[in-house]
Parts: structure tokens; sequence; C-alpha cells
């Protein structure tokens, strides 16, 4: 992954342009409709129909079009949609002829029967079955035995839209020429019999196929071992009475051909002695040789249909090793984090942890870095002066257009103000740092607001000396209409469980700018806030880890804060985290090798990272896809089921997060939508930010669109009447009567400002 230098480019009022692969966009949806063409396909050749009994079929209808001739006539019938004729089998000669095949298990030992016996038979391919073992009709042809074609699918073609029958036995006749070189003229319609059962339907179908040069060639002696009636059953209905020729029907694939095999064996060798001989259909009938050798375009068509399929048919094998593999460890990670955040709870129930220490209620510095955030910096900032923590607040506003900056200074509270160039945010950061008079910092987003106690409770994990930062709870405030309701749930069962289970794992990965706070010495020491990525909090906590501090969750500690309330806004902020994160998981990949507090978050918070933030979320399309593929070709009630046992265990898991959070659990009613739409928001985000990472390009400055929907809590200072200029902070009055020291280190170096408008 590489992380680019951004663009010099000035953001006033000019437009920076963008710079994103396209040709991942193509290329993905040629790969989706590749995916859905290839499960279409596989679907309809091995699920819309398939080899069942020959007593599988319709009642007889009318016969009134069958010519007279054709119902008198022989098994083999020509010409069907202009002058019909038929064929009848020379006396005293049996053709035997197999359906269904070929079989991996059966076909083989027929042959072998038949060779021992040095006779020749004709085999009834099945499209699918050709497909799955060319080798086989190879062997077939090889051997000097004759190839027909038994449709595609096996299908009751009578019952198919003429385009159908077409369609099948076309890629019956490309599947034998890719495999065996050959084509044939022989047609066995899939539940046919004899010539006296022919109906007008069925007649149809052979004046339809005559045309595409097929010659059809129905049964006269039918040993009814598709029945497995035991082998002197099929002995019986397969040995003619009189001389008279026979064309024999049985079966080399379809189910147990034991009874067949065992048969033939016997059949054979008897009917020989009787005197009869045995021949391929063309020869008992005197007709012309009816296989040839296929084109060079039919060959190639055929190779390429065998490979599509027997491709599909790994894809579909991968694809359902892959889903079970994603729903038990999507299950795990349930049972996973459930029990990681009922142990988390438990913990703070019973005291234990950073809990135990004793309360912290040294002065805090607040840092509120702000670009155009006139709209809710006010509501914002009355929220910290209203804190029940001494704090001391700091709002440096980074070159904002909106007067931001103004407008905090017109209020006359005790607030700092730092006017800076536009930097960025880490630059901004780093300069309340260097201003900030207190080892313990709070980190708060312009367009966020505090309750009273949350710089309280955020504070007391440091009594514990090894507790470098804190992550606070952020919530959503905008909570209206579905997207908002999505994105509530989201901050609760998502972002919040998956902090208790960081927690615990002692992995957190991420501090949210819009509420955590850092022992300010543990920054110096890295450094500072890095702009190295677009997601500073993510890199700056996994930065802290590594440095051997420990990252803490303190769920009391809440801030409200303003969501995305469109798609669009959405889509941007969420891109930017993503690619913002998988920067900094590229960043920081050496804590997988590493010992100690490191390589927890390499061994478990990167790893988890990457499991459920980035490779399943890959996954999402082709999972969709392959559900849809299994509602129309599999069981759709077992699909059904699964999609709500799915359902039950998310809703489980937000009942009970939103328990944890002492939420309504109100919005949950929404959670299956989220499947139909967010869902899909947020994996194509996932692919877009790992196109993006993987090429190197830039991603432009991104910035959330603030709505002014917050407002600061009951308790909030007031503007003092007469002040021209804000009150000095806790923090300096306290320092200005003695009562408190300042920090005993120099103050932080601030670094060189940014020319790049970048603001996040």
């Amino acid at each position: 992954m590489t992380n680019r230098r951004r663009s010099n480019a000035p953001r006033g009022g000019s437009r920076t342009r963008q710079i994103t692969p396209r040709t991942h966009w193509l290329l993905l949806s040629v790969l989706a409709v590749t995916l859905s063409m290839t499960l279409l396909l596989q679907g309809y050749t091995h699920h819309m129909f398939g080899i069942t009994s020959d007593a599988v079929t319709g009642a007889r209808g009318r016969d009134d079009t069958v010519p007279s001739q054709v119902t008198r006539g022989g098994p083999v019938i020509a010409n069907a949609a202009t002058t019909a004729h038929t064929a009848k089998v020379k006396a005293r000669t049996i053709a035997l002829t197999f359906d269904d095949g070929p079989d991996p298990v059966w076909t083989p030992r027929i042959l072998d029967v038949l060779r021992r016996n040095h006779v020749h038979a004709t085999f009834f391919i099945v499209g699918t079955q050709a497909v799955a073992h060319p080798e086989l009709v190879r062997r077939i042809v090889a051997e000097g035995h004759q190839i027909g074609i038994h449709t595609f699918t096996h299908p009751d073609l009578a019952r198919l839209a003429p385009w159908q029958r077409s369609l099948e036995l076309r890629e019956t006749q490309l599947a034998v020429a890719g495999a065996a070189g050959v084509t044939t003229a022989l047609l066995r319609p899939p539940y046919s019999s004899r010539n006296d059962a022919l109906d007008n339907a069925d007649w149809a179908v052979l004046k339809q196929a005559d045309p595409a040069g097929y010659v059809t060639v129905l049964a006269t002696q039918d040993a009814e071992d598709w029945q497995r009636p035991g082998v002197e059953r099929i002995l019986a209905h397969a040995t003619p009475h009189g001389h008279a020729g026979q064309i024999v029907l049985m079966h080399d694939a379809g189910g147990d051909r034991s009874q067949t095999v065992a048969a033939l064996s016997t059949l054979v060798p008897r009917l020989k002695a009787q005197g009869f001989k045995f021949a391929t259909v063309s020869d008992a009938v005197g007709m012309a040789a009816p296989v040839h050798p296929a084109g060079l375009a039919d060959h190639l068509q055929g190779l390429a249909l065998i490979t599509a399929l027997q491709g599909g048919d790994w894809i579909v094998w991968l694809l359902g090793l892959l889903m079970y593999a994603a729903g038990a460890v999507s299950v795990l990670r349930a049972l996973v984090v459930l029990f990681a955040a009922r142990r988390h709870r438990r913990l703070r129930r019973r005291g234990l942890g950073w809990s135990s220490g004793p309360p912290v209620t040294e002065p805090v510095s607040v840092i509120v870095p702000a670009y155009n955030e006139s709209a809710g910096i006010e509501a914002a900032v009355r929220s910290l002066l209203a804190s029940n923590h001494p704090v001391e607040i700091i709002v440096v506003d980074d070159g904002s257009t909106d007067g931001t900056a103004d407008l905090v200074e017109s209020l006359h509270l005790p607030v700092r103000v730092i006017r800076q160039q536009n930097a960025g945010k880490p630059a901004a950061l780093n300069s309340g740092l260097a201003a900030a008079s207190w080892d313990l910092v709070v980190m708060v987003d312009g367009d966020t607001v505090f309750e009273p106690d949350t710089v309280r409770m955020i504070v007391q994990p440091f009594a514990d000396p090894r507790v470098g930062a804190v992550s606070g709870n952020a919530k959503v405030v905008n909570r209206g209409g579905l997207l908002g309701r999505w994105q509530h749930i989201e901050y609760v069962v998502g972002f919040n469980l998956d902090r208790r289970l960081f927690d615990i794992a002692q992995c957190m990965p991420t501090v949210p700018g819009a509420v955590g706070a850092f022992r300010r010495r543990a920054l110096m020491d890295l450094g500072g806030v890095s702009d190295a990525t677009l997601a500073e909090d993510t890199d700056l906590t996994m930065a802290l880890c590594r440095n051997g501090w420990r990252v803490v969750y303190e769920e009391g500690a809440r801030a409200w804060t303003e969501a995305p309330a469109s798609l669009n806004a959405l889509w941007r902020q969420r891109y930017r985290w993503c690619y913002g994160t998988l920067q900094a998981m590229w960043k920081h990949r050496g804590a997988l090798v590493q010992r100690g507090p490191a390589g927890k978050l390499g061994r478990r918070g990167l790893v988890y990272l990457l499991l459920f933030q980035v490779l399943l979320p890959l996954l999402a399309p082709v999972v969709d896809i392959f559900a849809l593929y299994g509602l129309v070709f599999l069981d759709p009630v077992r699909i059904i089921g699964l999609w709500l046992a799915i359902q039950l265990l998310q809703l489980m898991m937000g009942l009970y997060a939103f328990r944890l959070d002492g939420e309504r659990a109100g919005p949950l009613w929404s959670l299956p939508l989220q499947q139909f739409v967010y869902r899909q928001l947020m994996y194509l985000v996932v692919i877009q930010s790992l196109f993006t990472a993987v090429s190197g390009s830039r991603l432009r400055w991104q910035r959330m669109e603030r709505y002014g929907s917050l407002q600061a809590p009951q308790g909030a200072k007031a503007p003092r009447n007469g002040h021209t200029s804000p009150e000095p902070g806790f923090a300096q009055a306290a320092q200005h009567e003695g009562l408190v020291q300042p920090p005993p280190y120099g103050g932080f170096q601030q670094p060189a400002p940014h020319e790049t408008p970048h603001w996040y």
C-alpha cells in the first residue's frame, strides 16, 4: 500500500481534481456479470431439469397429427418435417442403446462388458454428463461405439418452448464435439419409447429437429432397468420374442446400474448363442454413417462450453465453501463479541481493571480542531463549558472560510481560539497540543456535543498509569429516517460492541476523533499527530499501542455527533474512513511480528480488521449473487431460512448492544432493511478504498456537510455581557493564582503547517 503525499494546490474556492481509478468499476462490473452468467448457466444446466426415471412424463395427448406410417413404422424416423419415413431393424439384429450417460461408475463397466464380448452399441449422451466426463465420451468413440444425443439437461422436449429445444440440441452437440471431436445426427428425446406412444407434442419435437439434420431413434424393446426390478426381470424385458430385429433400451447412468451391468453380462452371450448379432443403430437399419468429424469451429466452441461449465462447477463449489466458512466465522464472531461485551460489563460492575483506581480530578485540556464548523461550533463549545470536570478549551481554527473563529470569539466565552492557515486536521491537533496546559488531553470534533459528565468519565481510566488513550462512546444525534437509524444501529451494534471486544483483548485500533482522550506525554513521544494517513485517529491509536500504551473504552463517556444525512455524504465519509484504515493497517503491519502490546494489536486487532472489515466485505457481492442463485435454482425455502437465521442472530446482537448502551430498541425494526441498501453501500466503499489503496491514487479532500442539528445541553455557560475578549480558561486562572503548576516538560513543538488544504 502506497501513501502518496498530498497535492499542494490551494483550497480557497478552487476545485481539487479527484484522481481515482475508474477502470476498476468496469472490471468489477465485468466480473459481476461474468459470475452471474456463469451461475445462470450452471444453474440452468444442473438444476432446472435433470436425469429422472423414464416414468416421469406427462399424460399422453392427442396423436391425430402423427402420420400413420410413423405410428406403424420402424423405430428410426427421418424427414419428419417433410415426407416422413421410418426404418426397421434387420432380422436377428440387436442394437443395444444406453441412455443418460456417461457415468463415471457405470459407463466404464458397461464398456468393459461390451469389449469382452466384442459388441458395439449406441450411447445417447446427456450434454451435462459429457461436460462432466469428456474422457468417457472419447472412450466410447475410440472403442467403436456410436454416439447419439439425449439433450443437454434431460428435459421433456415436448414441454419446452421451441427456442429451448434448439438450445438443448445445439449445446449437446457442442459438448460432444468438444469432448470427442465428432458430431452426430442421432437423437433420442428423453422419456420417449415406441412409435405408437408418440402424440402431437412429441411429433412437433421431431419435426423441429428434422431441419437441423437429426434422425430420431426410438426403441422397440425396453429393458426397464430404470426400475431396478432385478437381473432376471431385466433379462426377460430385454430378450426378443421371435427373430425380429430390436432396438433395446437400457441405461448407463441415472442411478445404481449394477443390475444393468449384471444383466448385460448375461444377455449378450445368451442372444449370441440364439443366433442374434449386435450392431450400432445405423448398421442395424442400414443407414449411412451418422457420426462425422466435427468442424474446427464446433470443436472450439465445444471446448469453450466444457471449460465454462467445468469452471462454473468449480466456482459453485468454491463459493459454497466460502459461504460455509464465512457463515461459520460470522457466527463465531457474534459469539465472541457478545461474550466479550458481557465480560466487559461484568468487569465494570465489579470495579475491576482501570476503574478500580482512584478518581481522576486533574484538569483537562480539550482541543477542538475546526474547519468551517460554524453550523455546530457554538453547541460544541457550550457543551464543553457545561462539563462537571475542570477543562481548558482550545479551538484551533484551521483556515476556515465561514467565520468559525469569529463566531467563537463573538460568544465571549472562556475559550482560547488559535487561528492558523489551512494545514489539515493533524496540524490543527498538533497546534492544540502545543498550546495545551495539561497532561490529559481530550480531542473532540467541531460537530460533536458532550454531555456534562463526558469529560469526567473519559479521563477516569487514566488512574491506571498504563493507559495512554481512552475511546469514548459516540452517539448519532440525527437519527431521523432510515439512513439515520441505520447509522445509529451501526454505531451502537457495530462500533461499540467491537470496542468492548478490543478493550478486553487489549488491541484497540481506533480512538474516534469525535470523542477521545490521551496522555499528552504519550503523544509527544510519538512526535504528535501524524498526517501520513487519512485516518489520523486510527494511525495515532495504533502507534500508541505499538509504543506500549494500553487503549481502553469508556462507554459512559458519551458524545453526540452528526452523521451523514445523504447516501452521497455517507459514501464520502466511509470512503475516507476505510481508505485511511487501510493505510494505517499497512503502516503498522510490523505489529504482526512484534511482542507485548504491539503484538496484541497486530495479531488480534489487525487480523480482526483484515478479516471483518476487508475480506468479508469483499465477499459480500458474491454472497448476494450466490443468494439469488440459490433462490432461483436451489431450495428457496432453505435460502430464506438461512437469511432469517442470520437476521435473528443480528437482532439478538442488536438487542443486547442497545441494552448495554441504554438505548430504546425501536430502531431495530429497520435492521433487515439494511441488507438491501446500507450493506451494499458499505461493501462498495471497501472495494473502492481497496482499489484506491492498491493503485496508490490520491484521495481528494472530503468534508462532511454540517446540518446544525446539535444543541448544547442544559447548564452550558452563557456569554457574559460586557466582555470583548474570551475569559481565561480554568487552567490559565489556576496557574495565575499558583494553585496548579503547569506540566514539568517543555512545550510541544508545532510542526510547520502544511499547504495542503485537506480536512476530514
